[in-house]
């Protein structure tokens, strides 16, 4: 098949999946290496930013999805219900972060780092699609072990965890230095 029906197909594909598909997917659909998807899909993507069209492609670690560019959602929300809009607090907000930069993490070690129960945060981003159930760890008890989901990637503008902000050790002191006071300030309180 010749590139344009290539690209085509993969177009087609990806406007009726509506949600995102792997490059072994679509090159095991179209018969064709996953390289040479990879290529297209490049191209398609640079096309689709260069023609100033109203969907883009976006790169969501080895998967692909069409969707709308932001700034048309306004347009969208006139005829479609307006998006839920998620609060997400300072709790969710740590928590989420520990499961994104420690995962595959469990309840108990999100815990450890927050020190406090986390069973409300952790039940509200699964049910806001931010993380999800991703396994069991090999331990007593095997306790669930959570990890971030393709909505938090798309949420956070990131085409994968990797690209994640990477926290200096200076940040890190800063963070432990931080912690420490807190401790101290809720001891002497009591």
């Amino acid at each position: 098949m010749e590139n344009e029906k290539l690209k085509a197909a993969i177009e087609a594909v990806l406007f009726t999946m509506g949600d995102s598909v792997e490059i072994s997917h679509l090159a095991a659909a179209l018969n064709t290496e996953p390289e040479k998807i990879r290529e297209l899909l490049k191209e398609m993507k640079e096309r689709y930013e260069e023609e100033d069209r109203g969907i883009r492609l976006l790169e969501l670690e080895s998967a692909y999805q069409l969707c709308t560019k932001t700034e048309y959602y306004d347009y969208l929300i006139r005829i479609a219900k307006q998006p839920k809009k998620y609060v997400l607090t300072e709790v969710l907000l740590e928590t989420l972060s520990i499961v994104a930069y420690k995962q595959p993490v469990t309840r108990l070690e999100i815990e450890k780092i927050r020190g406090v129960k986390c069973d409300h945060a952790v039940n509200k981003l699964i049910e806001y699609g931010l993380i999800e159930e991703v396994g069991r760890l090999d331990a007593p008890g095997r306790p669930l072990l959570f990890g971030t989901t393709e909505d938090f990637l798309r949420s956070f503008g990131v085409s994968s965890t990797e690209d994640l902000p990477r926290i200096s050790p200076e940040q890190i002191e800063d963070f432990k230095e931080e912690a420490e006071e807190e401790i101290q300030q809720k001891i002497h309180k009591k």
